[in-house]
């Protein structure tokens, strides 16, 4: 059983074809890379296992399930997220804000209880998000508390993953 699946997976932009019969299985634990020159539609495979895009042709399979026809944000629940290659940190933050923003699909709260600032019935599970972040953090010591714009690329990059 694959952890991960793609088969035959196409897409078409009116009659260009930019993805073309891709398949790849990825056992648990395994990295796997997609690589190609500019163009190939290495992006575009990842908007196709993200919803981003439709597919023309082909199925996505999660632990064997079907996630074609689903929703972007179905996928986004099950742990399937992708960074992209600009770094985008909100600079006037802290890296500990910055890692926890990418936390908010774990929110309980309803728009309403968000807009009125209703009391939090998931602060006890906020707060150990927020642990959990600072825990990652413990691998680079004081810079929880720093704010981003003073990284270099390099830090910052490993910062928007999370490391």
């Amino acid at each position: 059983m694959s952890f991960f699946k793609v088969a035959n997976l196409g897409i078409n932009f009116g009659g260009v074809v930019a993805v073309d019969k891709v398949s790849f299985e990825v056992r648990r634990g395994e990295v796997y890379t997609i690589i190609g020159p500019n163009g190939a539609g290495k992006t575009t495979i990842f908007n196709l296992i993200g919803l981003i895009y439709p597919a023309t042709s082909g199925q996505i399979f999660l632990e064997d399930k079907p996630l074609t026809g689903s929703v972007p944000h179905r996928i986004a629940q099950l742990g399937i997220a992708r960074t992209f290659q600009n770094i985008e940190l909100f600079e006037h933050a802290t890296v500990l804000q910055n890692l926890l923003i990418g936390r908010h699909r774990h929110r309980a709260a309803s728009l309403w209880q968000e807009l009125l600032f209703t009391p939090d019935r998931d602060e006890p599970l906020r707060l150990s998000r927020r642990s959990y972040a600072l825990r990652l953090l413990q691998y680079v010591r004081d810079e929880a508390h720093r704010f981003a714009q003073h990284y270099h690329h390099i830090l910052r990059r490993k910062r928007q993953l999370g490391e």
